[in-house]
């Protein structure tokens, strides 16, 4: 991010109401996209479910998705600086739940 932008972004005040500022949890991520747009469900998963339910969905178009992927770069460059290197097993777990392939019991 060049230092204009930089300064943009540092300077970006945003409302946050009360019934968003807990946030949701997420411990799934479905990534779509047509030729204008990307779309990013944020999905809860628990042993059990039959089917993970969306928690929110956010619209981005091209460019805002790559922007989106470089600060989420920067940031857990960052954090890794900080707190260490973040351990993820394989390629093949992205596709995975965070259960396993085995159905959990609740």
């Amino acid at each position: 991010m060049d230092n204009n932008h930089k300064e943009q972004a540092a300077s970006l005040q945003v409302n946050l109401k009360p019934e968003v500022a807990s946030g949701m949890y997420a411990n799934i991520v479905l990534i779509n996209h047509s030729q204008s747009e990307f779309v990013v469900d944020f999905a809860q998963t628990l042993p059990g479910l039959p089917k993970p339910d969306v928690v929110s969905r956010v619209i981005l178009s091209p460019d805002n998705a790559k922007r989106l992927l470089a600060a989420l770069e920067e940031n857990i460059h960052t954090y890794e600086r900080e707190h260490g290197q973040i351990g993820i097993d394989s390629p093949a777990s992205r596709v995975l739940g965070p259960f396993g392939p085995n159905k959990g019991e609740a």
